[in-house]
């Protein structure tokens, strides 16, 4: 845990002093103030926090000022005592006992031309500061300053959103992690076909995350397609599904898995086949079910160019798609210190013809994103037609999109022979 603790606040100095001057003028904000009470935080403030704070303390105030090109962003806590490295302590209660007065006379000195506030009907991500505090802030602010108050989604989200080097030099290793749970779960040492349920192994799941010291931002699942006359339905599912099915072979499993650790979040889907009696590996139909679905994976990325929306990048993907005699739907999103993490949205599972504002948003370099989606076929063998539900964390660079550890281009079987890591 200490040599966690370090790495995320190297980090985190290495964020404040490259993402943060970009993402602000990029924006158009010389001043941006965030507030949160304590175990009330606002989203971005969590990341903003020293790796041994667990919480706000009090009212924890953050003010980041950038004097201008050529220089370096001044960051100050306006707090009895410094937030970390990165926030010097800039209130003096004995000299002025009124924390918001004290907040006040320091914006007024410093002057600045936009005041950004972390106040948003869009973005919940970008929407952390709460009623309280914003009266508060409007109502301790000189006349001359409150219209200079505005909204800053573009700040919030641009610091979230933006990978740094250091941080993708580990990622790989965080999604290759999960993964290798993944593939453990899926697998003889877990699931005895005729025996095991589906909530039997999304709780050994939940078990090894613990049992290995990481955390997950959402509850596993572990879902089947077989033979039978069920159809597909995403309600069903991805909310709705049949607890404790017992495994069986011939089944086509599926699995939704994510992990947290560094504070960096993956989101992964991949699907496995449980052999039957003589079969060695699985029905070609399946096989290729699942090509369809790397296809749809490929037309996507495909799709991603600097300064496209989210909605541009979906349509062009689902006329691609179509072009193809492709079945798909696209629901994909962004993925850092946030599962569902800040972004453009490339599609909901039920606003498959855009999404308004969320989609609007534009695709910048260095960001990551969980490509999820699914694409149907019609397997006349079932007799029904199934999806192949994809999700693989990925990166774009600003010139082309790669997966963060590679992709999943085969169904697992059960059984099979484990690497000796797994």
């Amino acid at each position: 845990m200490r040599e966690r603790a370090r790495v995320i606040d190297v980090w985190l100095e290495d964020r404040v002093k490259t993402v943060l001057p970009k993402i602000m003028r990029r924006a158009g904000i010389d001043m941006w103030i965030i507030i949160s009470r304590e175990y009330n935080e606002d989203p971005v403030l969590k990341t903003f926090l020293p790796s041994t704070w667990q919480s706000a303390r009090r009212n924890t105030m953050l003010v980041v000022y950038d004097p201008g090109a050529g220089k370096k962003l001044e960051t100050y806590a306006m707090a009895r005592y410094a937030v970390g490295k990165m926030f010097k302590k800039a209130w003096d209660k004995e000299k002025q006992p009124d924390q918001w007065k004290a907040l006040s006379n320091f914006i007024a000195e410093k002057n600045p031309k936009k005041i950004g506030v972390n106040k948003s009907k869009d973005f919940a991500l970008a929407d952390g500061i709460s009623t309280t505090h914003y009266e508060q802030l409007m109502a301790a602010l000189p006349g001359n300053m409150k219209g200079r108050v505005v909204g800053a989604d573009n700040v919030a989200i641009g610091w979230l959103e933006t990978r740094t080097p250091s941080e993708m030099a580990v990622y790989p290793r965080i999604v290759r992690m999960a993964k290798q749970i993944i593939a453990e779960g899926f697998s003889e040492k877990v699931i005895q076909p005729g025996v095991t349920t589906t909530d039997d192994v999304v709780w050994w799941y939940r078990d090894r995350i613990r049992e290995l010291r990481l955390t997950t931002w959402f509850h596993p699942s572990v879902s089947i397609q077989r033979k039978d006359p069920e159809s597909f339905e995403h309600l069903r599912a991805f909310s709705d599904r049949p607890e404790n099915q017992v495994i069986l072979p011939g089944d086509l499993l599926h699995v939704d898995f994510g992990i947290t650790y560094l504070r960096l979040n993956t989101d992964t889907q991949q699907h496995a086949y449980v052999l039957k009696p003589n079969e060695k590996t699985p029905p070609k139909y399946l096989k290729d079910a699942f090509k369809r679905g790397n296809r749809v994976q490929d037309i996507l990325t495909g799709n991603f160019k600097t300064g496209l929306t989210g909605n541009q990048i979906l349509k062009r993907s689902l006329d691609g798609c179509k072009a193809e005699n492709i079945k798909c739907s696209i629901y994909t999103h962004p993925i850092g210190f946030h599962g569902h993490a800040a972004g453009p949205t490339i599609g909901l599972w039920d606003q498959q013809g855009g999404v308004p504002i969320r989609g609007d948003y534009p695709l910048y370099e260095n960001t990551a994103h969980s490509i999820e989606l699914n694409a149907a076929t019609f397997i006349k063998e079932w007799d029904k037609e199934i999806r192949i539900m994809l999700e693989e964390d990925a990166f774009f660079d600003g010139e082309k999109t790669y997966y963060i550890d590679g992709r999943q281009t085969e169904l697992m079987i059960i059984p099979r022979n484990l690497s000796p890591n797994q």
